[in-house]
Protein backbone atom coordinates (compact mmCIF):
# COMPACT_ATOMS: atom_id res chain seq x y z
CA UNK A 1 0.00 0.00 0.00
CA UNK A 2 1.16 3.22 -1.43
CA UNK A 3 -0.94 5.52 0.27
CA UNK A 4 -2.43 5.71 3.78
CA UNK A 5 -4.84 8.39 4.62
CA UNK A 6 -6.82 9.09 7.67
CA UNK A 7 -10.44 10.87 8.01
CA UNK A 8 -10.71 11.72 11.77
CA UNK A 9 -7.54 12.43 13.81
CA UNK A 10 -9.08 12.46 17.37
CA UNK A 11 -8.10 10.25 19.92
CA UNK A 12 -8.04 7.59 18.31
CA UNK A 13 -7.24 8.02 14.92
CA UNK A 14 -4.08 9.92 16.02
CA UNK A 15 -3.14 6.82 18.29
CA UNK A 16 -3.32 5.10 14.98
CA UNK A 17 -1.87 7.28 12.99
CA UNK A 18 0.82 7.41 14.94
CA UNK A 19 1.24 3.55 15.15
CA UNK A 20 1.57 3.61 11.51
CA UNK A 21 3.59 5.64 11.47
CA UNK A 22 6.22 3.82 13.40
CA UNK A 23 6.11 1.11 10.94
CA UNK A 24 9.66 0.93 9.18
CA UNK A 25 8.32 0.51 5.38
CA UNK A 26 5.46 3.26 6.15
CA UNK A 27 4.33 5.22 3.38
CA UNK A 28 3.61 8.68 3.79
CA UNK A 29 0.43 9.69 5.28
CA UNK A 30 -2.39 11.88 4.32
CA UNK A 31 -4.30 13.62 7.59
CA UNK A 32 -7.84 14.88 7.24
CA UNK A 33 -9.90 16.48 10.29
CA UNK A 34 -12.25 19.97 10.58
CA UNK A 35 -10.07 20.53 13.69
CA UNK A 36 -7.01 22.59 11.59
CA UNK A 37 -5.28 22.89 15.03
CA UNK A 38 -5.29 18.60 15.99
CA UNK A 39 -4.48 17.80 12.69
CA UNK A 40 -1.70 20.53 12.00
CA UNK A 41 0.09 19.20 15.31
CA UNK A 42 -0.48 15.67 14.42
CA UNK A 43 0.97 16.48 10.95
CA UNK A 44 3.87 17.88 12.21
CA UNK A 45 4.55 15.22 14.66
CA UNK A 46 4.64 12.49 12.24
CA UNK A 47 5.87 14.25 9.18
CA UNK A 48 2.73 13.50 6.91
CA UNK A 49 0.54 15.60 4.88
CA UNK A 50 -3.13 17.41 5.46
CA UNK A 51 -5.12 17.21 3.08
CA UNK A 52 -9.16 17.52 2.87
CA UNK A 53 -11.57 13.97 3.10
CA UNK A 54 -12.46 14.16 -0.68
CA UNK A 55 -8.32 13.57 -1.76
CA UNK A 56 -7.68 11.13 1.05
CA UNK A 57 -10.89 9.00 -0.45
CA UNK A 58 -9.93 9.28 -4.15
CA UNK A 59 -6.06 9.18 -3.73
CA UNK A 60 -5.42 6.77 -0.76
CA UNK A 61 -4.85 2.91 -1.09
CA UNK A 62 -6.05 2.48 2.58
CA UNK A 63 -8.55 5.02 4.16
CA UNK A 64 -8.68 4.61 8.02
CA UNK A 65 -12.51 6.03 9.12
CA UNK A 66 -12.17 7.92 12.58
CA UNK A 67 -15.13 9.61 12.79
CA UNK A 68 -17.76 9.11 15.40
CA UNK A 69 -20.88 6.34 14.20
CA UNK A 70 -23.80 8.76 14.49
CA UNK A 71 -21.38 10.96 11.85
CA UNK A 72 -20.53 8.27 9.67
CA UNK A 73 -23.33 8.09 7.18
CA UNK A 74 -23.00 11.70 6.49
CA UNK A 75 -19.08 11.31 5.90
CA UNK A 76 -19.21 8.58 3.48
CA UNK A 77 -22.38 10.35 1.67
CA UNK A 78 -20.17 12.98 1.32
CA UNK A 79 -17.24 11.01 -0.15
CA UNK A 80 -19.24 8.71 -2.70
CA UNK A 81 -17.93 10.55 -5.62
CA UNK A 82 -14.37 10.70 -4.22
CA UNK A 83 -14.50 6.95 -3.65
CA UNK A 84 -15.37 6.32 -7.72
CA UNK A 85 -12.46 8.08 -8.42
CA UNK A 86 -10.40 5.48 -6.61
CA UNK A 87 -9.69 2.12 -8.53
CA UNK A 88 -9.26 -0.14 -5.00
CA UNK A 89 -9.15 1.38 -1.77
CA UNK A 90 -9.25 -0.34 1.37
CA UNK A 91 -11.45 1.21 4.29
CA UNK A 92 -10.95 0.25 7.85
CA UNK A 93 -13.78 1.74 10.05
CA UNK A 94 -13.30 2.46 13.90
CA UNK A 95 -17.02 3.17 14.81
CA UNK A 96 -18.00 1.50 17.30
CA UNK A 97 -21.17 -0.53 16.65
CA UNK A 98 -21.44 0.54 13.24
CA UNK A 99 -21.82 -3.21 11.34
CA UNK A 100 -19.79 -4.19 8.08
CA UNK A 101 -23.51 -4.84 6.55
CA UNK A 102 -24.36 -0.98 7.17
CA UNK A 103 -20.76 -0.04 5.82
CA UNK A 104 -21.28 -2.03 2.77
CA UNK A 105 -24.51 0.01 2.24
CA UNK A 106 -23.11 3.38 2.50
CA UNK A 107 -19.67 2.43 0.64
CA UNK A 108 -20.65 -0.16 -1.71
CA UNK A 109 -20.96 -4.00 -0.95
CA UNK A 110 -18.04 -4.79 -3.36
CA UNK A 111 -15.85 -2.19 -1.52
CA UNK A 112 -13.26 -3.87 0.61
CA UNK A 113 -13.83 -3.23 4.52
CA UNK A 114 -11.91 -3.69 7.55
CA UNK A 115 -14.01 -3.10 10.40
CA UNK A 116 -11.81 -2.40 13.35
CA UNK A 117 -11.87 -1.68 17.32
CA UNK A 118 -8.47 -0.68 18.65
CA UNK A 119 -7.74 0.97 22.09
CA UNK A 120 -6.05 4.20 22.99
CA UNK A 121 -2.65 2.25 23.14
CA UNK A 122 -1.78 1.22 20.13
CA UNK A 123 0.16 4.88 20.33
CA UNK A 124 2.87 3.00 22.32
CA UNK A 125 2.62 -0.05 20.70
CA UNK A 126 0.89 -2.23 23.24
CA UNK A 127 -2.76 -1.85 21.82
CA UNK A 128 -5.50 -4.54 21.75
CA UNK A 129 -6.87 -4.68 18.02
CA UNK A 130 -9.39 -6.57 17.17
CA UNK A 131 -10.61 -6.67 13.39
CA UNK A 132 -13.50 -8.37 10.93
CA UNK A 133 -12.69 -8.09 7.38
CA UNK A 134 -15.85 -8.25 4.45
CA UNK A 135 -16.07 -10.76 2.08
CA UNK A 136 -14.58 -8.17 -0.03
CA UNK A 137 -11.22 -8.26 1.34
CA UNK A 138 -8.79 -10.74 -0.44
CA UNK A 139 -5.65 -12.27 1.35
CA UNK A 140 -3.13 -10.23 0.07
CA UNK A 141 -4.85 -6.68 1.10
CA UNK A 142 -5.63 -8.60 4.61
CA UNK A 143 -1.72 -9.14 5.25
CA UNK A 144 -0.75 -5.71 4.10
CA UNK A 145 -3.27 -3.83 6.23
CA UNK A 146 -1.31 -6.09 8.92
CA UNK A 147 1.85 -5.20 8.05
CA UNK A 148 1.13 -1.33 8.33
CA UNK A 149 -0.36 -2.61 11.84
CA UNK A 150 2.75 -4.41 12.79
CA UNK A 151 3.50 -1.44 15.07
CA UNK A 152 0.26 -0.87 16.79
CA UNK A 153 -0.05 -3.92 19.20
CA UNK A 154 -1.88 -7.29 19.33
CA UNK A 155 -4.60 -7.99 16.25
CA UNK A 156 -6.75 -10.81 16.40
CA UNK A 157 -9.59 -11.38 14.04
CA UNK A 158 -12.58 -12.14 15.34
CA UNK A 159 -16.42 -13.49 13.99
CA UNK A 160 -18.51 -10.16 13.88
CA UNK A 161 -20.93 -11.16 15.98
CA UNK A 162 -18.75 -10.95 19.33
CA UNK A 163 -17.37 -7.23 18.23
CA UNK A 164 -19.21 -5.25 19.84
CA UNK A 165 -18.57 -7.61 23.62
CA UNK A 166 -15.09 -7.71 22.46
CA UNK A 167 -14.51 -3.86 22.43
CA UNK A 168 -16.70 -3.46 25.57
CA UNK A 169 -13.57 -5.21 27.16
CA UNK A 170 -10.42 -3.72 25.16
CA UNK A 171 -11.66 -0.69 23.85
CA UNK A 172 -13.61 0.72 26.75
CA UNK A 173 -11.27 -1.64 29.03
CA UNK A 174 -8.10 1.51 29.16
CA UNK A 175 -10.56 3.91 30.88
CA UNK A 176 -11.49 1.25 33.44
CA UNK A 177 -7.95 0.32 34.08
CA UNK A 178 -6.81 3.98 34.93
CA UNK A 179 -9.43 4.23 37.02
CA UNK A 180 -8.17 1.53 39.35
CA UNK A 181 -4.72 2.59 38.67
CA UNK A 182 -5.72 5.94 40.14
CA UNK A 183 -7.55 4.25 43.07
CA UNK A 184 -4.08 1.92 43.68
CA UNK A 185 -2.00 5.64 43.89
CA UNK A 186 -4.17 8.01 45.81
CA UNK A 187 -4.69 4.80 49.18
CA UNK A 188 -1.06 5.10 48.41
CA UNK A 189 -0.73 8.82 49.15
CA UNK A 190 -3.55 8.01 51.74
CA UNK A 191 -0.67 5.85 53.49
CA UNK A 192 1.95 8.32 53.27
CA UNK A 193 3.73 8.30 49.21
CA UNK A 194 3.74 10.99 47.08
CA UNK A 195 2.02 11.02 44.46
CA UNK A 196 4.61 10.63 41.69
CA UNK A 197 5.68 7.47 42.91
CA UNK A 198 2.59 6.35 44.44
CA UNK A 199 1.19 6.11 40.63
CA UNK A 200 4.32 5.03 39.14
CA UNK A 201 4.38 2.15 41.43
CA UNK A 202 0.62 1.37 40.51
CA UNK A 203 0.88 1.57 36.92
CA UNK A 204 4.19 -0.93 36.62
CA UNK A 205 2.30 -2.69 38.88
CA UNK A 206 -0.94 -3.27 36.58
CA UNK A 207 1.64 -3.69 33.46
CA UNK A 208 3.48 -6.08 35.56
CA UNK A 209 0.63 -8.07 36.74
CA UNK A 210 -0.89 -8.23 33.21
CA UNK A 211 2.50 -9.40 31.78
CA UNK A 212 2.50 -12.32 34.34
CA UNK A 213 -1.05 -13.25 33.38
CA UNK A 214 -0.52 -13.61 30.03
CA UNK A 215 2.73 -15.46 30.26
CA UNK A 216 2.01 -17.82 33.09
CA UNK A 217 -1.74 -18.96 31.47
CA UNK A 218 -2.63 -18.89 34.93
CA UNK A 219 -6.88 -18.23 35.47
CA UNK A 220 -6.08 -14.57 37.48
CA UNK A 221 -8.30 -16.34 40.36
CA UNK A 222 -5.17 -18.34 40.56
CA UNK A 223 -2.89 -15.70 40.24
CA UNK A 224 -4.70 -13.49 42.90
CA UNK A 225 -4.63 -16.43 45.36
CA UNK A 226 -0.98 -16.71 45.10
CA UNK A 227 -0.78 -13.41 46.10
CA UNK A 228 -3.22 -13.81 49.60
CA UNK A 229 -1.14 -15.25 52.33
CA UNK A 230 -3.96 -16.64 54.86
CA UNK A 231 -4.07 -13.53 57.47
CA UNK A 232 -1.93 -11.36 55.46
CA UNK A 233 -2.20 -7.75 54.36
CA UNK A 234 -3.36 -8.70 50.75
CA UNK A 235 -6.04 -10.58 51.69
CA UNK A 236 -7.42 -8.33 54.00
CA UNK A 237 -7.33 -6.01 51.39
CA UNK A 238 -9.06 -8.25 48.12
CA UNK A 239 -11.30 -8.74 51.74
CA UNK A 240 -12.64 -5.15 51.42
CA UNK A 241 -13.07 -5.16 47.43
CA UNK A 242 -14.82 -8.17 47.37
CA UNK A 243 -17.35 -6.75 50.28
CA UNK A 244 -17.66 -3.23 48.66
CA UNK A 245 -18.80 -5.16 45.06
CA UNK A 246 -15.62 -4.53 43.09
CA UNK A 247 -16.12 -7.67 40.84
CA UNK A 248 -19.94 -6.65 39.88
CA UNK A 249 -19.34 -2.94 40.01
CA UNK A 250 -16.80 -3.88 37.12
CA UNK A 251 -18.97 -6.21 35.24
CA UNK A 252 -21.95 -4.13 34.87
CA UNK A 253 -19.55 -1.44 33.51
CA UNK A 254 -18.56 -3.99 30.77
CA UNK A 255 -22.26 -4.32 30.37
CA UNK A 256 -23.57 -0.71 30.11
CA UNK A 257 -20.22 0.00 27.13
CA UNK A 258 -21.58 -3.06 25.47
CA UNK A 259 -24.69 -1.82 25.42
CA UNK A 260 -24.31 1.40 24.60
CA UNK A 261 -21.97 0.16 20.90
CA UNK A 262 -24.93 -1.64 20.19
CA UNK A 263 -27.28 2.00 20.83
CA UNK A 264 -24.78 3.78 19.01
CA UNK A 265 -24.36 1.58 15.96
CA UNK A 266 -28.35 1.89 15.26
CA UNK A 267 -27.46 5.95 15.31
CA UNK A 268 -26.73 6.06 11.14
Amino acid sequence: MQKIGFIGVGNMGGALASAVAAVNTAPKLYLSDHNQDKVAQKAAELQAQITDNGTVASTCDCIFLGVKPQMLSAVMTDLQDALKKNPDPLLVSMAAGVSLSTLEQLAGENTPIIRIMPNTPVAVGKGMILYTPNKAVTPEKEAAFLTIMEKAGVLDRIDEEVMDAASAVSGCGPAFVYMFIEALASGGVNAGLSWEKAVRYAAQTAAGAAELLMQSGEHPKALKEAVCSPAGSTIEGVGVLEQRGMPEIVSAAVKASFQRTQELGKQK
